[in-house]
């Protein structure tokens, strides 16, 4: 695998802490790494992003970003509000693979979920993964109300022939509830992908070389990491 595809259940689920976990677990394996955000929004011009995020917290990554929106909304309505023009799969499949022919692995981080429109031709990240024929990373919350958009998420991968490669929760609160314990077991039941990892809450508040430390202790093998699902969820029985 050397393109992988990070996207979300929903916006604020911890996609970007998530990416620097993989790209830290990555790098501590001796791989060199590359971020790509195609769209980002809801950041000024000279404003730190994702990928400057990233970078913060995992350590020497390679870092490009297509196109920069300042409002925090969809891809295609911010490039449209903004007056620019919106960036396309095609533009973003040049750039991963241009990244890939120099990199180990190419972490494409969306922008809010799965289906989420980058033009008016309703082009999503979906696309993209299809051109890529990249697997697609499914960074989930941990609690109520996250099933059905977990399960609705897969069944869009399966529809159009893309592979789920697996699910992270994006934030494992401290004292976790009956719903967050029972979906440990029920995220993989609905999806039909492994749970590959939980990211705890507060993660991206660490400093640099505490995160870096710990972040393969939070990412499943299949991720670089040394995580074991059986053993997370019996844990937290």
């Amino acid at each position: 695998m050397s393109i992988l595809v990070v996207t979300g259940t929903n916006t604020e689920v911890g996609k970007t802490v998530v990416t620097a976990a993989l790209a830290a677990a990555a790098l501590a394996r001796g791989r060199s790494v590359a971020v790509l955000k195609p769209a980002q929004t809801g950041v000024a011009e000279g404003e730190p992003g994702d990928v400057a995020e990233v970078a913060r917290l995992a350590g020497p990554v390679t870092g490009r970003e297509l196109a920069r929106f300042p409002e925090p909304l969809a891809p295609n309505t911010a490039a449209r509000r903004a007056g620019l023009a919106p960036v396309r799969p095609h533009e973003v499949e040049r750039a991963a693979r241009e990244l890939a022919a120099d990199h180990d692995l190419v972490l494409v981080e969306g922008a809010g979920g799965l289906l989420v429109r980058m033009d008016d031709a309703g082009a999503t990240l979906a696309d993209v993964a299809g051109l890529l024929d990249a697997p697609v990373l499914v960074v989930a919350q941990a609690g109520l109300g996250t099933l059905n958009i977990a399960e609705l998420t897969a069944e869009a991968l399966r529809s159009r022939g893309l592979t789920c490669h697996g699910l992270v929760i994006g934030s494992w609160p401290d004292s976790p509830g009956l719903a967050d314990r029972c979906n440990l077991a029920d995220f993989p039941k609905v999806t039909g992908a492994p749970l590959l990892g939980a990211l705890p809450e507060g993660a991206g508040a660490l400093s640099p070389a505490d995160f870096r430390a710990a972040a393969s202790g939070w990412l499943a093998p299949e991720l670089a990491g040394t995580w074991d699902a059986a053993r997370f969820a019996a844990d937290h029985r």
